[in-house]
């Protein structure tokens, strides 16, 4: 099958630090290659591939002080680019959200859309009032709540390659902390758990914005002044900054538990299945996609307070670690979310093309899946 695989420009494929959706996007495209796929990714050119790699722009624009041109002008010219070279694919696997959705309904070859954000907020209901047709994959299925009535194709939880990740003990007897610095993460009440337990922390966090126009960043900047700043004072917390793999695989498989205090509709959570497959458990707000994807009593604790988080680290040494590092293998391998998402393409590629005047059949030949990467229903 040939695949156009087309990923945000703000950050590099595979990313240098922090970014789940470019690192899902790198593991999705390494997985179908292997597959035996042909797979094209549009993303910055310091991007890689193992398949081709078409380039809009040099550089992420998070790199190289770029944080201030217009990704949105930007998307829309990666998507033209790749609407334009629709016949050269079989499906086009768009990455960028509804951006991608008035594109689909000109384009000659069939688009499916995976939503790698919230959904909860007031202006998504007209966005998907208006393209109701939009062939759109969730990565979770709390993720949806929101908007049922959308065109939902499947649920492909996100994927890493396990191997990639170092097994540990947990010896290193601290709690961790991996992600944004905004408020929905949490970040400061993972700092007061681990200070009423006085126990060392270790935040491994790419810092916000100091300055933009964009209120959610502003948000993030605001936060970390007044409530992260000033709890960093401590000789338990630890401040690290951004991690690149290796060094993340070694903070986790050292770390007793990760802390996941978030409080919003997280659509998946990729830090909780990378800690896992280092065998550390996670401790994570009973919110969103945690439920599904941690269980509870086995992998992790959900809780629903602070309070209940301080207590389920007390008795986090009753988990095994070996099961957290099973339960990946099992639901949320590469080779997982790759064949989940073979089997959205092909059901995409199948329909009707009834009442598609806009896009046109939809059928191309070449989106049967092998027998052998089938997956059962």
């Amino acid at each position: 099958m040939r695949i156009a695989q087309v990923a945000p420009l703000l950050e590099s494929v595979p990313p240098a630090c922090y970014g789940g959706t470019e690192r899902v996007i790198a593991t999705l495209t390494s997985e179908l290659s292997a597959l035996g796929h042909e797979v094209t990714l549009y993303a910055s050119g310091d991007s890689s591939s193992q398949g081709r790699l078409v380039p809009l722009i040099e550089r992420a624009l998070w790199h190289g002080g770029q944080n201030n041109v217009d990704a949105t002008m930007l998307h829309v010219a990666e998507l033209a680019q790749v609407t334009r070279e629709a016949g050269d694919y079989d499906i086009i696997h768009s990455h960028l959200d509804y951006q991608g959705f008035p594109f689909a309904r000109v384009s000659p070859t069939p688009f499916v859309h995976t939503l790698h954000g919230r959904l909860d907020l007031p202006e998504h209901q007209h966005i998907y009032r208006e393209f109701p047709d939009a062939a759109v994959v969730s990565i979770s299925d709390n993720q949806r709540r929101p908007i049922k009535a959308a065109n939902w194709v499947a649920t492909v939880y996100n994927g890493i390659d396990p191997d990639a990740f170092p097994f540990g003990d947990g010896t290193g007897g601290y709690l961790a902390f991996v992600g944004r610095i905004s408020p929905e993460k949490g970040l400061a009440e993972a700092i007061d758990i681990a200070l009423r337990l006085e126990m060392p922390l270790k935040i491994a966090a790419r810092m916000p914005l100091e300055s933009t126009g964009n209120p959610w960043v502003a948000q993030d900047w605001e936060y970390y002044k007044t409530e992260v700043k000033p709890r960093l004072n401590s000789s338990l917390v630890e401040f690290i900054g951004e991690v690149g793999d290796r060094d993340k695989g070694e903070l986790l498989k050292d770390a007793l538990a990760v802390l996941f205090p978030i409080r919003w509709p997280e659509p998946f959570g990729l830090v909780m299945v990378e800690s896992m497959a280092c065998g550390t458990p996670v401790i994570a707000g009973n919110v969103g996609s945690a439920p599904e994807i941690l269980q509870h009593g086995r992998t992790g604790f959900l809780c629903s307070t602070t309070d209940e988080m301080v207590a389920a680290c007390k008795t986090i040494d009753q988990l095994s670690r070996s099961a957290c590092r099973d339960d990946v293998v099992s639901r949320f391998s590469a080779r997982a979310m790759a064949l989940g998402y073979l089997k959205a393409y092909a059901a995409v590629g199948a329909r009707d093309s009834a009442g598609d005047a806009l896009r046109g059949p939809l059928r191309p030949p070449s989106l049967q899946i092998p027998e052998s990467e089938a997956v059962p229903a």
